[in-house]
C-alpha cells in the first residue's frame, strides 16, 4: 500500500508549494541513485519522493489526491509518470545548484511589466475618460524580426554545446547542467548582426496607449493594460501595463468613497427665517429648501447626486453641510434693529449655549 504523499513528504496538509518544494528537495539530494549507487532502497526512497512530489507540486492534482487519494488519481488519469524523474529532479535543483538550466535560455519568456502615472481632474475621475500615454518600451526589432541577425542571414549553431544550449559537467555524485558560456543558454549565436538592432533583436520605442478610465476611479487606483509591456522573448507573451491614477482635488467637493461633501454658505436671515437655495453638484445646480432655524453645520443629504460605484452598484449621495455667515459690516440702523430683537426676544440665552451652561454647572458641580 502506497503511503501518504505528505508522510513521504514530511509535511503538513496545510504546507505552502515552497514547503513542499524545499521537502523534496533534502529527500531527493538524501537518496538520489548517483550518491547511493547499488542501494535499492535508496533509489526507493528517491522515486517514492519523487512521486510525492509530482502530485503535491500540481495545485489540480493535489487537490484530487486531498479529497479522494491515491484511486482519485487512478480514476482521474492523474497518476505518476514513471518517465518523469530525470524532468523533475533537474527542475527542481535548478536554482539549487546555481546558474540555472540553460534550456530556459531557450524558452519563450513573457515580457516585461511597465508602470506609468496618470493624473486627472475630478470631474473625469467621476464620470470616466479616455486618456492617451506615453511608453517608452522594447520592441521586437522590426528589420530581424527580434532574431538579431542580419536580414538575409540567419543565426549560426553554437559550436561549443552543439545547439542544445548547455554544458553537463560531473560534479560528485551527480551531473550539473549550465548554460553555455558561448551562447547564453540560447544555443546559437550572431555571426553578422542586424543593423538595426546591433544583433540584441530589440529596440526602444515610443507608443501612444489609450487608456479607458471607467467612472469611479481614485486616486491610487491601478489600471491594468493586457499586452501593453514590452515585448516577450523568443516569441513569448508580451508584459502588461499598469497605469496609477492619482486624482487632483476639487475646489468645492471633497471624496468620501463615493460620497461627496460640499459646505454650503447661506447668511444668519436665511438660517433663522428659512429659504430656498441652489446648491452645486456635479451634474450643475439644484434647489435646496433651508428650514427656519437651520444651524451652522447641519447637513442635507442630495441622493444618488455622488460618484458611481466602480462595479456599476449604484451612485453614492452629496451631503451639503451648512455654514452661517455672520455680517462683519453692519449700519447703524441695522444694529438697532438686532438690538430691538434680543430685547424683544425671550431667549436671553440661545439653546445650544443654554444646554452647554447646564452641562458646565454640572460638571462644577460634581467637583
Amino acid at each position: 500500500m502506497k503511503r501518504d504523499y505528505y508522510e513521504v513528504l514530511g509535511v503538513s496538509r496545510s504546507a505552502t508549494a515552497e514547503e513542499i518544494k524545499k521537502a523534496y528537495r533534502q529527500s531527493a539530494l538524501a537518496h538520489h541513485p548517483d550518491k547511493n549507487p547499488g542501494d535499492k532502497k535508496a533509489e526507493d526512497k528517491f522515486k517514492e519522493a519523487t512521486e510525492a512530489y509530482q502530485v503535491l507540486s500540481d495545485q489540480a492534482k493535489r487537490q484530487v489526491y486531498d479529497q479522494y487519494g491515491h484511486e482519485g488519481l487512478k480514476s482521474s488519469g492523474g497518476g505518476f509518470a514513471q518517465g518523469g524523474f530525470g524532468d523533475i529532479f533537474e527542475d527542481i535543483f535548478e536554482d539549487f545548484l546555481g546558474g540555472g538550466s540553460a534550456r530556459a535560455g531557450q524558452r519563450p519568456a513573457r515580457g516585461r511589466d511597465l508602470g506609468v502615472e496618470l493624473k486627472i481632474t475630478f470631474q473625469e475621475a467621476a464620470f470616466g475618460v479616455e486618456k492617451a500615454v506615453s511608453v517608452r518600451r522594447e520592441e521586437n526589432c522590426s528589420s530581424c524580426r527580434g532574431d538579431g541577425a542580419k536580414p538575409g542571414t540567419s543565426r549560426a549553431t553554437c559550436t561549443v554545446c552543439r545547439g542544445s544550449g548547455q554544458i553537463r559537467t560531473s560534479s560528485g555524485f551527480f551531473s550539473i547542467s549550465r548554460p553555455c558560456h558561448r551562447c547564453g543558454g540560447e544555443g546559437s549565436f550572431v555571426s553578422h548582426p542586424c543593423p538595426s538592432c546591433r544583433g540584441s533583436g530589440r529596440t526602444v520605442v515610443d507608443r501612444k496607449v489609450h487608456v479607458k478610465i471607467p467612472a469611479g476611479v481614485d486616486s491610487g487606483m491601478r489600471l491594468r493594460m493586457g499586452g501593453e509591456g514590452e515585448a516577450g522573448l523568443r516569441s513569448g507573451p508580451r508584459g502588461d501595463l499598469y497605469v496609477e491614477i492619482g486624482v487632483t482635488a476639487h475646489e468645492i467637493f471633497t471624496r468620501r468613497g463615493n460620497d461627496l461633501l460640499c459646505e454650503v454658505p447661506i447668511s444668519f436671515v436665511q438660517a433663522a427665517l428659512g429659504a430656498e437655495i441652489e446648491v452645486p453638484t456635479l451634474t450643475g445646480r439644484t434647489a435646496l429648501k433651508i428650514p427656519s432655524g437651520t444651524q451652522a453645520g447641519k447637513i442635507f443629504k442630495l441622493k444618488g447626486k455622488g460618484i458611481a460605484s466602480l462595479d456599476g452598484r449604484g451612485v453614492g449621495d452629496e451631503e451639503v453641510r451648512i455654514a452661517v455667515e455672520t455680517p462683519t459690516h453692519l449700519s447703524e440702523n441695522q444694529k438697532e434693529l438686532l438690538r430691538q430683537f434680543a430685547a424683544s426676544s425671550d431667549e436671553k440665552v440661545s439653546p445650544m449655549a443654554s444646554s452647554f451652561l447646564e452641562k458646565v454647572k454640572k460638571m462644577v458641580s460634581n467637583k
